[in-house]
């Protein structure tokens, strides 16, 4: 990863690229909603991607955030560390009009314990530890999971049994806590949930019978928060003149 907290250029609204369904700008999506960053958030086709894009990151993946002129991030962790390192909870003082998503979202939320396990090195790397785990490790099976037809070397039920060791390490996590690093929502979880998402539709009627009710209890209550509901709103794709 790059710098943790790159300087913000006041000159430059930043510019994220995005794509709605894609699990690495649902992480990055999430962090910046909690932040005090005010991004134009541009959602494209992954067929037709936009040359501006690409420009910028020339291995042409979401999420790019462009922060100025010469200033590009383009790794979701990275843009997560930089978002969190801006709560809105210090810009919002209580008599503040806000609207209700947005209270809800502030209500639920401890920004001080987000924002201190970040600056607390051995925290935050405990936290990107697990990441890494799910980045590295659980993502590929996840992929052979879910695409299981394009990889006929085995079959899907051997390829969720291999991402099931990650699943069974976060299910005894949060049969310790509420989230995967504590009792406040961290890192790990934002980072982490859409993955287990992704997983968990692979065969939703298999996941909500399985053991791990602690994963599905932690998912659903994700799932079902106004964080997760204000980075879903569909957007028209963004249109870029050739």
């Amino acid at each position: 990863m790059t710098q943790l907290f790159p300087q913000l250029d006041n000159q430059f609204k930043p510019i994220l690229y995005s794509f709605r369904r894609c699990p690495y700008a649902m992480r990055a999506r999430m962090a910046l909603q909690l932040s005090s960053i005010q991004v134009e958030i541009r959602d494209i086709e992954l067929k037709n991607k936009p040359p501006a894009m690409v420009a910028l990151s020339p291995k042409a993946t979401v999420p790019v955030l462009q922060l100025g002129e010469n200033t590009v991030l383009d790794e979701s962790l990275d843009i997560m560390l930089l978002a969190l390192s801006h709560p809105i909870e210090t810009l919002l003082p209580s008599d503040c009009a806000t609207e209700p998503a947005s209270i809800e979202i502030i209500s639920t939320i401890d920004y001080q314990h987000l924002m201190a396990r970040i600056q607390n090195l051995a925290q935050r790397n405990d936290d990107l530890a697990l990441i890494a785990q799910n980045d590295n490790q659980f993502k590929p099976w996840l992929d052979k999971y879910k695409y299981a037809d394009r990889f006929p070397e085995q079959t899907e039920g051997f390829y969720r049994q291999q991402g099931e060791q990650f699943i069974t390490l976060l299910e005894a996590r949060l049969s310790q806590h509420a989230f995967l690093s504590g009792a406040q929502l961290s890192l790990s979880d934002i980072a982490i949930f859409p993955f287990i998402r992704q997983f968990a539709h692979v065969n939703k009627a298999w996941f909500d019978q399985s053991p791990y009710l602690k994963v599905n209890a932690w998912l659903t209550a994700l799932i079902d928060s106004p964080l997760f509901a204000s980075i879903m709103v569909k957007r028209p794709v963004w249109q870029w003149v050739q």
